[in-house]
């Protein structure tokens, strides 16, 4: 009769186990949207929202939302898998060095780092940066086409940010002040301009330390958040930027 109560008492507990396995939701990918500037050009507080919203309908990601940039000055960020940037600081933070800190220890020790736009040209005058994202504004280049139609071409089909992702046709600006650099990368997605005939690269990824980092030069305006093929690239660099 002992035998048989602690063979009960096994499966009893057993089974209770294996419901809380059944029942208990996968762990969301956290994510941080830092956004805000003082730069009137750009339409950040209509943007990120928007973003926000899109990235939240996916039941694995839950993405919160801020425009104080000081945050990057703070632990807060660790608190977080990825870390989605759509800002231009034009002048220095509060906080400035611990916030390059943090970026480039968040970034080397295995966090995800997604870039938006004009993120680009965030910390101007930092050296390190262009390290950290692959490629950085080159304010004595050209900066865009007219703000215009154009077509983005996948050229990495097979990376998984581009699972299932076709050439699509974009309403935005067509980034073409990018500093050359050595920095290496791998480009996903590239757009010719009509302006001089030459293609520029709309998207990539690099993989600085243990970290991984996405970066895309669209997204102008609420207008350039339409394609449903673009929207679905930024979810789909969320995820492998969290290595999910």
């Amino acid at each position: 009769m002992k035998n048989i109560f602690v063979l009960l008492c096994f499966f009893a507990v057993t089974s209770v186990v294996f419901a809380q396995e059944k029942t208990e939701p996968p762990q969301k990918i956290r994510v941080l949207f830092v956004t805000g500037e003082d730069y009137p050009g750009h339409l950040w507080r209509e943007i990120s929202p928007v973003v926000r919203n899109y990235l939240n309908t996916d039941p694995n990601i839950d993405c919160r939302l801020t425009d104080d940039l000081e945050i990057l000055g703070t632990d807060i960020v660790f608190d977080y898998d990825v870390l989605v940037c759509y800002f231009k600081n034009y002048a220095p933070l509060k906080r400035d060095a611990q916030a390059k800190k943090n970026l480039v220890s968040f970034v080397e020790n295995g966090g995800g780092l997604v870039l938006l736009h004009f993120t680009c040209g965030a910390f101007e005058n930092w050296a390190e940066y262009e390290k950290l994202v692959g490629r950085v504004w080159n304010p004595k280049l050209r900066g865009h086409d007219p703000f215009g139609k154009f077509t983005v071409e996948i050229t990495d089909k097979s990376h998984p940010i581009m699972q299932n992702i076709e050439n699509f046709e974009t309403t935005d600006e067509l980034y073409t002040c990018l500093k050359a650099s050595d920095v290496p990368i791998n480009v996903l997605a590239e757009s010719i301009s009509k302006v001089d005939g030459k293609r520029y690269p709309m998207a990539f990824i690099l993989e600085p330390g243990k970290g991984r980092v996405f970066h895309t030069l669209l997204g102008h305006n609420v207008a350039g958040f339409t394609p449903p093929n673009f929207v679905k690239m930024i979810n789909q660099a969320v995820h492998w930027t969290a290595k999910k």
